[in-house]
């Protein structure tokens, strides 16, 4: 079968095809027969060395931590009626909050049984792997937000796949919805999914702009998946009292806040580590995630798709910031 590697760090051009032998489910994994494989920001970052020191990563290796497909073999252990059925799931080395990312990029894969969500029908194999992170995720950071009816949400990196469920998420609970992201492609998808204010990172006042459009009096929630200088500048944003989430590092790391002066504020910051932390399922969040595209409720963005031989241009489109909604790679 073939499998894309990384055969060393670098930058898109290491990403190369193989021709490796067939996976085999040992207890408790499945083999899928891979139609669709998640492309992430923190697969670009891998690939190019950053984060060794998180995460045990050493070329060669297969990037990509979810799929979805069609199980096709089951281990000795493992129900059998799992084969012929459409899943999406984590690969079987990667884990909320531990493991590695790693194994999907490939025509199969492994996985773990326990972790097998089925994909129901309406339900585009390339559409579930889409939420199989972002859905989940999304859910959490909402339900932990728990947003009112007229408040103020602002939403960073609001074009990507994560910001752009978040936009619909907020919509609908009745919150006015402050989006920032960069280039006017990714601002007219924030508006189209309901953003009633969006915001340009390339503009330096911008966090003063989303402070100002609710009247000086500051946004109730922030929803940071930007980090770094954009995470903290969204926190300036925030009224006191307010509550300020950040889980992602699409600026190439999170936000750097002073808790003392927040929490002065009254404001509660809570970080990816406080979201994985705890007793969440994040099984039945990722069902609940395939049930609200299937419903209409959740538009999945998939921005754009690339054949897996083409993984280098994925990643290129990514680290571009041209790269909007989903990024999937097609088998």
């Amino acid at each position: 079968m073939r499998a894309v590697y990384a055969t060393e760090f670098g930058g898109p051009e290491v990403l190369t095809v193989r021709e490796v032998p067939e996976p085999v489910a040992g207890p408790g994994e499945v083999v899928i027969e891979v139609a669709a494989a998640d492309v992430m920001f923190l697969d670009t970052q891998l690939r190019s060395g950053w984060g060794t020191s998180f995460f045990d990563v050493r070329p060669p290796y297969v990037p990509g931590g979810a799929i979805a497909g069609v199980v096709t073999a089951v281990g000795a252990d493992v129900d059998p009626s799992w084969v012929g059925k459409r899943v999406s799931s984590q690969t079987a080395a990667s884990g909320i909050g531990g493991g590695l990312p790693t194994g999907g990029y490939a025509e199969q894969a492994l996985a773990k049984a326990e972790t097998l969500v089925p994909v129901p029908d309406g339900l585009t194999l390339s559409q579930a792997v889409a939420v199989a992170h972002d859905g989940k995720t999304a859910l959490a950071v909402f339900d932990r937000a728990a947003v009112r009816p007229g408040e103020w949400v602002l939403i960073t990196a609001a074009g990507g796949g994560l910001g752009t469920l978040l936009i619909q998420l907020a919509r609908a609970a009745g919150a006015n919805v402050i989006a920032a992201a960069r280039g006017g492609a990714k601002l007219e998808l924030a508006a189209r999914l309901g953003a009633s204010v969006v915001l340009d990172y390339s503009e330096a006042d911008w966090a003063a702009k989303a402070r100002a459009a609710t009247g000086d009096a500051g946004v109730q929630v922030a929803l940071d998946g930007a980090g770094g200088g954009f995470g903290t500048a969204a926190l300036g944003a925030v009224a006191d009292g307010g509550r300020f989430i950040g889980y992602g590092a699409a600026a190439g790391e999170f936000a750097a806040l002073d808790q003392e002066a927040a929490a002065a504020r009254g404001i509660a910051v809570t970080g990816l580590m406080d979201l994985t932390a705890g007793d969440t399922d994040w099984h039945a969040l990722a069902e609940r995630a395939q049930n609200e595209a299937v419903a209409g409720r959740l538009e999945v963005v998939i921005g754009q798709s690339f054949p897996l031989d083409q993984a280098g241009r994925a990643h290129a489109a990514i680290e571009s910031r041209t790269a909007f909604g989903r990024t999937v790679l097609t088998v």
